[in-house]
């Protein structure tokens, strides 16, 4: 390029770039530009200029549509196409047109105007007729359904993967057994199998309502312009279908003022991280030096810069930390709606840093989650040996009476008086004879003795949906049926 070129290029951007700040941020309206503050407050580049290549997208859909339309001519849009392309590819690190890195504008507000400044440099009319039959409200609304849509179909790969990280541990160790908790009290022994499934169908859930909030994330809001749609003979549908969404928003208000799409996305995200939460505590509570039950790997633990023996789990606890994150995130962006009337308002502009943090936050966790969670190191023997404390076999006792005839109510009664009796005599279940037994109740039979065993005890739970290991073989090859190996 000469250098006369090149000054002729810089001079041109210059003044675009000058006339496209002047209509963004106040137009022929206003007769003063804005104070310094109110100009930073309404920037929102530092936020959505992640949508460049969404925003890139819609405008060359919107392009080709306009000169299908005969709106503008096929030489301008394939002009504003391809310089659209050349636009990505300097975003992302290629030289601009005199070898200069991309800068965003914060004068330019926000990613729309940054994209559309330089367009107008360069094409000069051409450029500037793109903005036709549209608005930013549309244009801003049609971007963040684009990214969201893609970010969800990343997310569900991703907790395809973490749920397989749970099979395949679970498929690792069918036989081990450990107590099941309830009010963090020692309960019922279930297999580790049983209890990892239960994180399976979570996450399954979690999946079903991520594709479900996507099926309406998918529908376009391009084309119904400021509010009230456009008098010009667009085609709504054609542009929906180059994007990939899979239908129109049929009433130009909603599209332009709706937020649900991120409002339940958030949501579900939240909920997931909830999940996340909770195996989280779980890992916690399960590699401490009192329960024992699991070490974590080392890549995924942390030392002290004091005390030099600690192995902490930082990671498990900092995806703990970060549900509460996702959900204040939930709540801000339904604080941000709960007040606006019809249609677009400028509080709008709020949502997308609430919405990328939930997207970006739940990313990060389950990615981390699915990788640490196969490589746990189980201590099988202490889960069995922790099932020889607390009676977790006493309602196997009282099943064994209410199977004989003796109303639950009342073998529920009787085993406790048999618990509290072990208790002050430091008796496990397991040690007694059946003339002890009998003490208490002289309707048991001798099979009490083998019923009242841990193993005995996981093999009786055969209803559907227990932790008998058949029950929880053919759990597992379900799931994995559902799931198939990478």
């Amino acid at each position: 390029m000469s250098q006369e070129t090149s000054q002729a290029t810089s001079q041109a951007t210059s003044q675009a770039t000058s006339q496209a700040t002047s209509h963004a941020t106040w137009g022929g309206r206003f007769s003063e530009a804005p104070d310094a503050l109110v100009a930073r407050l309404n920037a929102s580049i530092g936020v959505d200029q992640r949508l460049y290549a969404h925003d890139a997208r819609g405008s060359q859909a919107h392009a080709r549509m306009l000169a299908a339309q005969g709106i503008i001519s096929p030489d301008e849009a394939q002009r504003i196409c391809d310089e659209l392309t050349r636009l990505t590819a300097e975003v992302e690190g290629a030289p601009g047109p005199r070898g200069e890195p991309w800068a965003w504008s914060e004068a330019l507000e926000d990613v729309h105007m940054n994209l559309e400044a330089q367009l107008r440099a360069r094409l000069g009319d051409a450029g500037a007729r793109l903005h036709t039959a549209r608005s930013r409200n549309d244009q801003v609304a049609t971007d963040t359904r684009l990214w969201l849509m893609e970010r969800t179909d990343l997310l569900l790969a991703r907790l395809e993967a973490l749920i397989d990280g749970f099979l395949t541990l679970a498929e690792a160790h069918e036989e081990v057994i450990l107590p099941g908790y309830t009010h963090l009290q020692r309960a019922q022994p279930v297999l580790l199998a049983h209890h990892l499934l239960a994180y399976v169908g979570m996450f399954e859930r979690d999946a079903e309502r991520l594709r479900d909030a996507r099926r309406r994330c998918a529908r376009s809001p391009l084309g119904a312009a400021a509010l009230a749609g456009t008098p010009f003979p667009i085609d709504r549908h054609a542009t929906a279908a180059a994007l990939g969404f899979e239908a129109v928003i049929p009433n130009s208000l909603d599209a332009v003022s709706d937020r649900d799409f991120a409002i339940e996305f958030t949501s579900a995200a939240a909920l997931c991280m909830i999940h996340l939460s909770r195996w989280s505590e779980e890992l916690v509570l399960w590699s401490s030096q009192e329960f024992g039950f699991i070490e974590l790997p080392d890549a995924y633990a942390t030392g002290s810069s004091i005390m030099p023996q600690k192995k902490n789990p930082d990671i498990p606890e900092l995806v703990r930390g970060k549900a509460g994150r996702v959900v204040g995130d939930l709540v801000s962006l339904l604080t941000l709606m709960k007040g606006l009337p019809l249609a677009y308002n400028k509080d709008m502009q709020e949502d997308k840093e609430a919405l990328f943090d939930a997207a970006d936050t739940l990313l990060d966790c389950v990615t981390v989650t699915a990788a640490l969670t196969p490589r746990l190191a189980i201590r099988a023997a202490r889960m069995r040996q922790a099932c020889d404390q607390g009676f977790v076999t006493a309602t196997d006792v009282a099943d064994h009476l209410a199977a004989r005839g003796l109303p639950f109510r009342d073998a529920h009664h009787v085993v406790g008086r048999l618990v509290r009796w072990c208790i002050a005599e430091g008796r496990a279940l397991t040690d007694l004879t059946l003339d002890e037994f009998r003490r208490f109740y002289e309707g048991f039979s001798p099979d009490i003795l083998e019923a009242v065993t841990v193993e005995a005890s996981v093999r009786a739970r055969q209803s559907e949906g227990g932790t008998a290991p058949r029950r929880v073989r053919e759990a597992l090859a379900a799931a994995r049926a559902r799931h198939p190996r990478p």
